[in-house]
């Protein structure tokens, strides 16, 4: 990162003539005047990034990113499915169900790239300037920088956005945002202030303040809307989409905004490419597939393992019409497990919890029902360098010895937990033999009835929430084993804007949800597995609370080189297992992609993002032909 000596800002003074002085005073008030500009240098950094750790990859004169088409023709469509109903498109309120894609009109501060991890780029800030310490960094607005309808974006745009966040965002995020955050402020029209508190994490603060999203401040007082409401208007931003049309619970269609104002900047060179976006919803994912193969849509991100396997067998896959692709993903697993809700008292005993997960048997579900296409997710950093593996390192142990009296048992001197591994029948004996003697050593004894109860008599019930079709044949398998332990299981799998409302109420026993430490350590650590945000936040489906947690999450936030944080995160990885509130799902290395013969994409795919509707392309010829063939309506 260059340093450089931060813009003056002291207007002329109206003073007497420099001749007027004598020459002693002269040269010291020169000399003054060089020291302090020597001072502010070696003080404050101005560049057009940040990372933490090391140097951007891309310095202030890059001309494009490295893996996009920088001459990638603008325009054609590409239409999508979701599954469900929407009712809003306010995506930042617990109100509503909101539409697919309800913040794509939502630009930050700063930006990050597919290719590289731990470095935000400016956006709509054209530089930031900060001091050695983080106690405070200023973000100079690009002066091109304009919302949809053509005007300005200010710096009290952004000090409005933050304060309405703060003010009526969800409680998690007011929460987080206030311990990092003291108080923002507008220098003058392009330049808005952060200052930060003093005893929040050091690394947390230039990001969370560089992820401030910004939206119209007029509009909201010209529309008198509010963030906490459900609305189906989208708050003007400034992002390259706009919402073009929509039929409630049937399609949304986004469309490119032609004076978009970044289009040429080097960090959105051969981006936002589709001249539109059209979303199409249905009620389950058999529909959505038979209408695939219509040509009721063109992309599709498979994830149904069996479809994929034995679904794409139709004419227009069979000729080449629609293609069928395995591309790399170099990304960390998301963690995706059935959730315990920690806060049912039933799921408290660590001996309940794990013996529930002795019934998921992944190895038969892998063969059976997933072609073998899946691995299994280990943890909460599976295939990343933050994941824990076997012993704990030297560098692990000086994190966790101090913690000694209040870690999990077993996490220093064994092995890092591993998911339980079943045989090939649906019913594995040996788990099914060790899950009995947890449940009765934790005191829920099989009763005449084949029930298992507790002291007080009550029968230990779990219920799985869902509301996909698609995971029926993974949970009834599930249930079944768990019926043979002598627990009253079943699956409720309920509409959409019901699962939507019992799981931000956290009402459920046992759901799907994707928990992953992610690459680098920050506030959204204390979000997701954090005590004190453990009651509300969205973001800790489990409820989980622990103070060897706490610590950890600590250590790894204020770590001061990489190798530090990788330590904190491994150990983290390796507490959270311990504690053995998910049962791991399971995830693969590649994207399973289908569509229609009309979209390209550069070479080479960067590890960290597909990038289909970031930089991937339409080609009108190869659509011109796909409809004169009859693949497309």
């Amino acid at each position: 990162m260059k340093r450089q000596i931060a813009p003056a800002r002291a207007e002329a003074r109206h003073a007497a003539p420099l001749g007027a002085l004598t020459s002693l005073f002269a040269a010291a008030v020169l000399a003054l005047a060089a020291s302090t500009m020597a001072a502010r240098s070696a003080e404050t950094v101005t560049s057009h990034a940040f990372s933490y750790f090391g140097t951007p990859k891309y310095g202030a004169d890059f001309a494009h990113l490295d893996y996009v088409n920088p001459d990638a023709p603008k325009g054609g469509e590409i239409a999508l499915w979701a599954m469900g109903t929407f009712d809003s498109f306010n995506p930042y309120s617990r109100k509503g169900v909101s539409g697919w894609g309800a913040s794509i009109n939502i630009e930050r501060l700063m930006t990050s790239t597919a290719d590289e991890i731990g470095t935000s780029y400016c956006l709509i800030c054209e530089t930031l300037e900060y001091p050695e310490d983080h106690g405070w960094v200023t973000f100079t607005l690009r002066p091109e920088a304009a919302f949809a309808d053509g005007s300005p974006v200010t710096a009290e745009d952004v000090v409005f956005t933050h304060e309405l966040f703060m003010e009526q965002g969800l409680p998690s995020y007011r929460e987080g945002v206030s311990r990092i955050i003291e108080k923002i402020e507008a220098l003058d029209a392009r330049t808005v202030k952060f200052t930060f508190v003093e005893d929040s994490t050091k690394r947390d603060r230039i990001g969370q303040a560089g992820a401030t999203p910004v939206m119209s401040k007029a509009w909201f007082e010209e529309n008198g809307a509010r963030l906490d409401e459900s609305r189906l208007e989208m708050a003007l931003g400034t992002g390259a989409y706009m919402l073009d049309s929509y039929e409630v619970n049937q399609r949304i269609v986004y469309r490119r905004n032609p004076d978009y104002w970044a289009t040429d900047l080097p960090i959105m060179k051969g981006r936002n490419n589709f001249g539109s976006i059209r979303v199409e919803y249905f009620a389950d994912s058999d529909a959505a597939f038979e209408a695939f193969k219509a040509g009721a849509y063109t992309f599709r991100i498979e994830n149904s393992s069996k479809q994929w396997a034995t679904g794409y067998d139709f004419d227009a896959a069979k000729n080449g019409e629609v293609v069928t692709a395995e591309l790399p993903d170099g990304q960390q697993a998301s963690g995706q497990a059935f959730v315990f809700n920690l806060r049912r008292e039933k799921f408290q005993d660590i001996r309940v919890r794990e013996a529930i997960s002795r019934m998921f048997n992944f190895e038969w579900s892998n063969d059976t029902l997933f072609y073998g296409l899946y691995a299994r997710v280990n943890g909460f950093a599976t295939n990343s360098y933050n994941e824990a593996t076997g012993l704990p390192s030297p560098e692990e142990l000086a994190i966790l010895e101090p913690l000694a009296d209040i870690l999990p048992e077993g996490v220093l001197t064994e092995e890092v937990v591993m998911p339980p591994v079943s045989g090939a029948r649906q019913l594995d004996r040996a788990q099914l033999r060790a899950a009995s003697a947890l449940l009765a050593e934790a005191g829920w004894e099989v009763g005449e009835d084949g029930l298992r109860r507790n002291a007080a008599g009550e029968v230990l019930s779990v219920e799985f929430l869902e509301y996909s079709p698609s995971f029926d044949r993974v949970i009834q398998p599930f249930v079944a084993n768990l019926k043979s332990l002598g627990v009253d299981a079943k699956l409720n799998r309920v509409d959409t804007a019901q699962y939507i409302e019992r799981s931000r109420s956290f009402d459920f026993d046992i759901m799907t949800d994707h928990l992953s430490i992610g690459y680098e350590a920050g506030s959204g650590l204390e979000q997701a597995f954090g005590s004190r945000e453990a009651e509300y936040s969205l973001f800790n489906p489990a409820g989980i609370a622990h103070p060897a947690v706490d610590a950890i999450i600590k250590v790894a936030a204020n770590a001061e080189s990489r190798d530090e944080m990788v330590a904190g995160m491994k150990a983290l990885d390796r507490t959270l297992r311990a504690l053995k509130f998910v049962v791991p799902q399971w995830f693969k290395d590649k994207h399973t992609v289908a569509y229609y013969d009309m979209f390209e994409h550069p070479g080479t795919i960067p590890p960290y993002d597909l990038g289909y509707l970031d930089f991937w392309w339409f080609n009108e010829e190869k659509h011109a032909a796909l409809k004169a063939s009859g693949a497309l309506r």
